[in-house]
């Protein structure tokens, strides 16, 4: 029993020598971003049965010692601090980023992206950050069409997200124009305007001016009216159309026969309205009339951000902006299960699963957790917890050393008993 307590003692010592070095590896970690803390488990070693005496004796054992069973996981959400960039990304959830390593993926929640000189999303180390490209950017580097948000395509389909370094958004030359207003009921020409774009990224101007005819049909008023496209600066006319309105006796637009107009090569649809959601004849003062036309003059790249749907945002020098592309937030069965590479990376294993995502009602795919921008994950290890758990560690460790001194001690006062 005395041999026993000795290789009871060494076995306690080296399952606690582990927990400390465990502890001590998290405290280590205590300022990693997306640290993810370790608990040690420990289990008993086979006891071993003592001899019982007697037909009523109750059978015992005494056990030999300690072991480490498993290391787990630690699951909860560090703390979100604020980030001085937009790719700087937190998952505030479960989940887990997607990095390309050398032959298959890494998982993280270290969210310290950076656009690079070719502007590819990578980590610190140049690792590609693994999403969903909208689909929306040509070869010869055109923005072939504005996305709110990219749709999250298959878990089997994600790619490096890699962006051109020069990128255009195409012009789009107006093609509807829309006026409302009040041309009054007296004699005097009323102008309204509106800026337009034309297919060579163009703003010019298309002003209509309003004409009470002379000779009226009552009841109601009837009015000419003129459209005229031409260049900010008025040197420049492409195109004159003339047309009829007439107003019923409550001021009404009941009738227009001015409906396009060229502007540069593009037909434009001009929207006068109709009854009172137009162009009006009261005979009240007249006040600034207002106007509404599509299109958008070209614009070329100023840079890249990501927002708070983890998309990743092309904004461009005329005011707008397109996502190309999503960052992937990527489910396990068992977090539990995946493969350690360090204390922020990990790789899927047999014991974790494949990488799933999230559906939403209508079955398309989704991350499933909010990803917050300028912002990172600090360790999900608590300091206060680490020092307690240490102090009682290194206090097992210290008595399972006096447990060895002390069964030394009997063996050696058991062997000069016998000299």
């Amino acid at each position: 029993m005395m041999t026993q307590a000795f290789y009871s003692g060494i076995s306690g010592i080296r399952t606690h020598s582990t927990g400390i070095d465990v502890i001590t590896d998290n405290l280590a970690n205590i300022s990693t971003t997306g640290f993810r803390g370790y608990n040690l488990e420990f289990t008993s070693l086979f006891e071993e049965k003592i001899a019982a005496i007697g037909k009523n004796a109750i059978d015992s054992s005494v056990g030999v010692g300690s072991r480490v069973q498993t290391s787990s996981m630690m699951q909860k959400t560090g703390s979100l601090l604020l980030a001085d960039r937009s790719t700087d990304l937190a998952i505030d959830g479960e989940g887990w980023f997607g990095v390309q390593g050398a032959n298959e993926p890494i998982y993280t929640r270290d969210g310290t992206f950076s656009f690079d000189a070719n502007d590819d999303l990578v980590t610190l180390e140049g690792l590609h950050v693994l999403g969903t490209m909208a689909g929306n950017i040509s070869a010869n580097g055109i923005l072939t069409a504005k996305v709110d948000e990219t749709k999250l395509g298959n878990v089997n389909a994600q790619e490096k997200l890699r962006f051109p370094s020069s990128l255009t958004y195409p012009v789009q030359p107006t093609t509807e124009a829309a006026f409302i207003g009040n041309v009054g009921v007296n004699t005097e020409a009323i102008t309204m305007g509106a800026t337009v774009i034309d297919a060579q990224s163009n703003r010019n101007q298309l002003r209509l001016e309003f004409t009470k005819n002379p000779v009226q049909t009552p009841p109601g008023t009837q009015w000419s009216v003129t459209a005229t496209t031409q260049s900010l600066d008025g040197t420049t006319v492409y195109d004159t159309r003339t047309g009829s309105l007439a107003f019923d006796e409550a001021g009404a637009l009941v009738s227009n026969t001015l409906t396009n107009i060229n502007n540069n090569g593009t037909q434009i649809s001009i929207d006068l309205g109709s009854g009172y959601t137009g162009v009006v004849s009261f005979d009240t003062p007249t006040v600034s009339s207002s106007s509404s036309a599509n299109g958008t003059i070209a614009g070329e790249l100023v840079g890249y951000t990501i927002n708070q749907n983890a998309d990743v945002i092309a904004t461009f020098t005329n005011g707008e902006q397109s996502s190309v592309g999503k960052v992937a937030i990527f489910h396990f069965q068992n977090d539990q299960g995946l493969e350690r590479l360090n204390g922020t990376r990990f790789q899927e294993s047999s014991n974790s699963g494949r990488p799933i995502f999230y559906t939403d009602a209508n079955g398309n795919n989704i991350n499933g957790s909010k990803v917050m921008n300028y912002k990172l994950e600090s360790s999900n290890y608590e300091m206060s917890m680490g020092l307690t758990e240490l102090i009682i560690l290194q206090r097992a460790f210290d008595a399972n050393s006096k447990s060895i001194t002390t069964a030394d001690q009997m063996i050696q006062k058991a062997l000069n008993m016998h000299k």
